[in-house]
């Protein structure tokens, strides 16, 4: 059998049925994103959308909002909407960042090998979980 469905089975007490009502709560340590010295905001059109994505996008921005888990905003950014088949036919709203990416400054350090992640875990009494509810498959 596959560890990994003999570990969903021994934890699955711990998923969510649903997305949690808010915003995580604050960290001494909030994530940046910085952009290259003298960049403009990136401020990109909006792609077109076909009626069933307009209704798709209002229904998941009223959700979201609903959760707590965004929020509006007027900061002078814009990127485009997008929609991209679920394997089960629904649509998953995605946000073009490409613009942005292009201007943020990259991160010198690589990500650490999961192998090594994985040693210094050892003797730990305590864990938590990546929410991957809402993730790409």
């Amino acid at each position: 059998m596959w560890l990994g469905r003999e570990l969903l089975n021994e934890f699955l007490d711990f998923l969510l049925n649903d997305l949690p009502h808010e915003l995580p709560p604050y960290r001494t340590h909030q994530h940046e994103i910085v952009e290259e010295p003298g960049s403009k905001p990136t401020y990109r059109a909006p792609y077109r959308l076909i009626p069933i994505e307009l209704a798709g996008m209002k229904i998941q921005i009223e959700y979201l909002l609903e959760k707590g888990l965004i929020r509006p905003s007027t900061l002078p950014y814009r990127a485009p909407v997008l929609f991209t088949p679920k394997p089960d036919g629904s649509l998953r709203m995605c946000i073009d960042y490409q613009a942005l990416n292009k201007k943020t400054i990259k991160n010198k350090y690589r990500i650490p090998r999961i192998d090594d992640l994985v040693d210094q875990l050892r003797g730990a009494i305590a864990f938590s979980k990546l929410d991957l509810r809402s993730g790409y498959k």
